[in-house]
């Protein structure tokens, strides 16, 4: 597992230590069950598995997985709305593991906004006022300040009926904002948004939290989401987290096979590691093939079978020659060009590689590039440095990413 540098006790906004929920066999465990494929009503299972997290203070901070990896669990045992199993829950140093939601200093924003609307979009958002009995100076105050960081000045006297999606994901985010929370925990909140607007309310969401400087835990299963807007990221699989660090950490140098398919997408080919020797390291693939990469991405025993990666926008594409030499830095394997397609701003290849495997290839449309075609035999290049290696998983397909 990876990560950033360690935090003191005070720059730590949320600990979790050793956090774990088992569902039971009782009703509500089969009704979950019915949305995780193999979990076992009778028996129970894991929805979250001894995880241990640390979130700075003011860091913008994502949960990422595919759809039941226990990323949303999570985020309701630190919210207060779903007791753990065992394990703690620390918010700025103090133990809230039994603390009630309403006795945490936690707010929390849905997909589904929960605005209330026989309300004005000011009384929405001063709602948490009211009930706290701040004076209305101060309300009036705080809902104008937030009015502005969120771009709604002037939108105070409309109702939910009478703004846009995009416009009521702010007004939410408004009202959990207005109270000043330690922690402010996202659910997917744009997932009920069109693409379009959906990227620009990354941009805004991580404008206004560099703004406001709170700790935003936000879970997704959108990889790109994940990336655009977190400083770091914790990647889950099965009720664990397999790997945590900045997005361009994770995304260039994953650490298991899981992650080099969930975040992004990566070529992997089985091979074995055969030699390690100043600073690099050799891997023989199946096809009779030596890839070479740094040793740093490849920790482990000579004889290992391991699988050796690259990002498809990394490889260079061209048509295969038989006087071709592979120059020193770079790696070099051959295929059979299968499918080629134009997407506009790039051309997309599939290329059946070493062992039978496909190699996805990225490349950028310039307008003068002499595009292969499928039939042709081709090779395939990229840097040793652009290389990494991961152990074989189980239920983990090869060729294929796991669904979101």
């Amino acid at each position: 597992m990876s990560g950033g540098t360690t935090p003191s006790v005070t720059d730590v906004g949320v600990r979790l230590v050793q956090l774990t929920k088992r569902f039971g066999g009782d009703a509500q465990a089969c009704r979950v069950a019915k949305l995780i494929p193999g979990a076992d009503p009778a028996g129970g299972f894991l929805a979250v598995d001894h995880i241990d997290l640390e979130v700075n203070e003011g860091e913008f901070f994502s949960l990422l997985g595919p759809s039941g990896c226990g990323k949303t669990t999570t985020l309701r045992m630190i919210g207060g709305f779903e007791p753990p199993t065992s394990g703690r829950v620390e918010l700025q140093g103090k133990d809230v593991t039994w603390l009630p939601p309403y006795q945490r200093n936690v707010n929390t924003v849905f997909q589904n906004y929960a605005l209330f609307p026989h309300l004005t979009i000011f009384e929405n958002i001063a709602f948490g006022l009211r009930r706290k009995k701040v004076p209305d100076a101060d309300v009036k105050a705080r809902v104008s300040e937030i009015l502005d960081l969120v771009e709604l000045h002037g939108f105070d006297q409309r109702r939910p009926n009478q703004i846009s999606g995009g416009q009521a994901q702010r007004v939410a985010l408004a009202r959990a904002l207005v109270n000043r929370p330690a922690v402010l925990l996202l659910d997917e909140p744009l997932g009920a948004l069109d693409l379009k607007l959906r990227k620009q309310m990354q941009v805004e969401l991580k404008r206004i939290q560099q703004e406001v400087g709170i700790t935003f835990i936000y879970v997704t299963h959108d990889q790109e989401e994940a990336m655009t807007m977190s400083d770091r990221l914790a990647v889950m699989r099965h009720g664990k987290i397999e790997q945590i660090g900045p997005p361009e950490d994770v995304y260039e140098s994953p650490q298991t096979q899981f992650v080099a398919g969930f975040l992004g997408a990566s070529n992997l080919l089985e091979g074995e590691l055969k030699e390690q020797m100043d600073g690099y390291s050799s891997v023989l693939l199946a096809g009779g093939d030596a890839v070479i990469l740094p040793s740093d991405r490849a920790p482990f025993a000579i004889g290992d079978t391991v699988l050796v990666g690259v990002r498809p926008e990394k490889v260079v594409i061209e048509a295969a020659r038989e006087d071709a030499h592979t120059e020193r830095g770079w790696n070099s394997v051959s295929g059979l060009l299968r499918v080629a397609t134009y997407i506009g701003v790039s051309h997309q290849y599939k290329v059946e590689g070493p062992g039978g495997h496909n190699i996805t290839v990225w490349v950028q449309n310039l307008g003068n590039e002499q595009a292969p075609r499928p039939g042709d035999r081709v090779r395939l290049s990229w840097r040793w440095e652009h290389t990494f290696a991961v152990l074989p998983q189980e239920g983990v397909s090869l060729d294929e990413e796991e669904e979101a």
